[in-house]
């Protein structure tokens, strides 16, 4: 299976590292070649344009929700989707659910 990379942006960075962690533990258990990491908001764009490892998907934090139009301007003509995590599903860490999510639009 060909690895996906899912990039979360929140605004510090560090508010998704325990959904990553989560999320990468559900991709193990799924047999599924994962790339997760999280990046404030503020990095966010050298890692968009940073070619060398494209992103497959890019997932906000419900505390940068507001900046979803931003992102997916920048990412225009590169085929990311980008999507606001589910808030209940971000509120509990459940990272099955997110994992789930963010491969559904990737496909």
């Amino acid at each position: 299976m060909v690895s996906k990379t899912i990039m979360l942006v929140c605004s510090a960075g560090m508010s998704t590292s325990l959904l990553v962690s989560k999320m990468q533990k559900a991709a193990a258990a799924d047999g599924v070649e994962a790339n997760i990491f999280a990046v404030s908001a503020s990095e966010a764009d050298a890692k968009i344009q940073d070619d060398s490892n494209p992103i497959d998907v890019l997932l906000l934090g419900p505390q940068v929700r507001f900046m979803e139009g931003q992102f997916k301007q920048k990412v225009a003509g590169k085929d990311i989707p980008v999507e606001v995590i589910n808030m209940s599903d971000y509120g509990m860490m459940n990272g099955e659910k997110v994992l789930k999510r963010a491969l559904e639009l990737i496909k």
